[in-house]
């Protein structure tokens, strides 16, 4: 079979190179999880980029008496297809929902439905997930593992299938504190756990479930590593690319600058630093904070199942995307300089100046946030009670709380990503498709990066318009006077505090008065 990476060898120097829109010319792909924040970004990019593809069947569910036109309809709206729906707005149309569950036997596809994309899909991108640190076992191994062994199955009846990429996580293998390019053997047979699972009462899978996960932080990561082993199992001759990417956050550039749907992971967190009503984390400031953004891995994916084409005889190749070999970001800078633009691109009806800081002491953590969180958000709703409004700061609190503590295992920890594949599948892309799908971490300016991602906050979580931000700006700076002299009035109790209760603390002022006393006469006389 001809390469199209170049003569058979990795690399483009070569007449036989094929373009990576090319090979998507005249293709339909299937796509799980496009609804999904990374799905969204997957599915416009390939419109985009890859004018010449010729259908995207997107698996999605009715949901909340939504018809999955309607929801079509209202995800096509997002200004994240802004660009398509202003240039090439009949690209849209490309895109062919099919009515189908995760969860559900056979992916809940209908059978006229699995013979039509088994007849005519050449490329598969699953990235259905249950992303929630938090969820269920059982719930979790439905859709990170069973999704994707009902995947693989269909996959294995598609005729002219060239590539199936599966989204994995960095993190599947957090035991490990190097972590290299490829799948390592489960934490539990996930055939064992697929039948307790199935078997067990809800109630006794729940109370077994840390003993199963055992030292992993959650079930995300413990389900996604043995649907990784899952995968290596039952794809036989498929040709299969695992893409790994670390805490994925809003878009770098494309199609819009800090473009981000969702409160998962440090959003709803640095949200709410913004807004003034979180102050304290616990982390290690110096630790790498492996930060991707989604258009980074989206580039990766839709390059990685050109690759899977073309090399096929090479197996299972997997993709740690990552920033932290090639281009690292501490969880200190990552704060301050958010921290620095929250400032200076200031949330409506900020509470309190954004300020505060990561530390990994817990006991000083634990002060802090009874001090800066729940005593503030106790009296907010005392006030609320007394003025006839809905209380909600504790609550709020409660939840932030709660995402805070689902990321410390990621906050306090380090890992080496080995990135190898990456980087040589960066090297064999042309000048020209190494600009088009650019998954080039080392071009990230993370000060700009961070900026974007404010803004992409304010803008698209908030759904604060930028005309709002001279006025913000204005409340910004009445919040800075007021916090710093919310300082000084603190440090002028304490002193007062302290000193009318120890003499020793007297006696050193006043020898400190004396000193200065004399001190001034010597300079007189002088």
């Amino acid at each position: 079979m001809a390469s199209c990476l170049g003569g058979g060898h990795f690399g483009p120097g070569s007449q036989d190179y094929i373009p990576v829109a090319e090979f998507y010319a005249d293709k339909s792909v299937f796509v799980t999880g496009g609804t999904g924040f990374m799905g969204k970004v997957l599915v416009e990019k390939l419109l985009r980029s890859c004018p010449k593809i010729k259908n995207i069947y997107l698996l999605m569910r009715p949901k909340r008496g939504q018809d999955v036109a309607s929801r079509l309809a209202e995800l096509t709206q997002s200004p994240l297809f802004e660009t398509l729906r202003r240039e090439r707005p009949l690209e849209l149309n490309k895109i062919v929902p099919i009515v189908g569950d995760i969860t559900d036997p056979e992916l809940g596809i209908s059978a006229a439905d699995q013979a039509m994309l088994c007849q005519k899909v050449s490329v598969v991108f699953h990235s259905a997930a249950t992303v929630k640190f938090d969820e269920k076992l059982k719930l979790s191994v439905t859709i990170n593992m069973l999704g994707t062994q009902q995947l693989v199955q269909l996959c294995h009846r598609m005729l002219g299938l060239e590539a199936l990429v599966h989204v994995s996580t960095a993190y599947c293998n957090c035991e490990r504190e190097r972590v290299e390019e490829q799948v390592y053997a489960p934490p539990a047979p996930p055939e064992h756990v697929v039948t307790l699972v199935q078997t067990l009462p809800d109630e006794l899978v729940d109370r077994i479930t840390p003993d199963l996960v055992g030292d992993r932080p959650n079930t995300y990561t413990f389900t996604k590593a043995l649907a990784e082993d899952m995968l290596i199992r039952e794809c036989g001759n498929l040709p299969v690319a695992i893409v790994r990417p670390s805490i994925v956050l809003s878009s770098l550039r494309e199609p819009v600058k800090g473009w981000v749907d969702n409160w998962n992971g440090p959003n709803g967190i640095i949200a709410a630093v913004g807004k003034g009503i979180f102050r304290s984390m616990l982390g290690s400031g110096c630790m790498v904070a492996d930060l991707v953004p989604v258009d980074t891995v989206i580039n990766l994916m839709i390059v990685c199942a050109w690759r899977t084409h073309c090399r096929r005889g090479d197996g299972v190749v997997v993709y740690n995307c990552c920033t932290g070999q090639q281009n690292p970001i501490t969880w200190q800078r990552f704060v301050s300089t958010s921290f620095k633009y929250m400032r200076k691109h200031p949330f409506n009806e900020v509470l309190w100046y954004p300020g505060g800081d990561i530390n990994n002491n817990r006991l000083k953590h634990s002060v802090m946030a009874t001090l800066q969180h729940r005593v503030p958000a106790h009296l907010a709703d005392l006030v609320a009670r007394a003025t006839g409004s809905k209380p909600m700061m504790v609550r709020v609190q409660n939840k932030l709380e709660k995402a805070a503590a689902c990321l410390e295992y990621f906050t306090t920890r380090q890992w080496a990503f080995a990135d190898d594949n990456v980087q040589a599948l960066c090297a064999a892309l042309s000048h020209e498709d190494r600009g088009t799908f650019d998954f080039d971490v080392r071009n990230i300016d993370w000060d700009a990066y961070i900026e974007s991602y404010v803004l992409g906050i304010r803008r698209f979580l908030f759904k604060e318009s930028p005309e709002t931000l001279p006025k913000s700006r204005k409340r910004m700076s009445r919040l800075h006077i007021v916090h710093i002299l919310s300082q000084v009035a603190a440090c002028l109790f304490l002193w007062r505090f302290l000193f009318s209760r120890s003499a020793t603390l007297r006696n050193l002022w006043r020898r400190m008065l004396d000193f200065l006393t004399r001190a001034a006469r010597l300079i007189a006389i002088a």
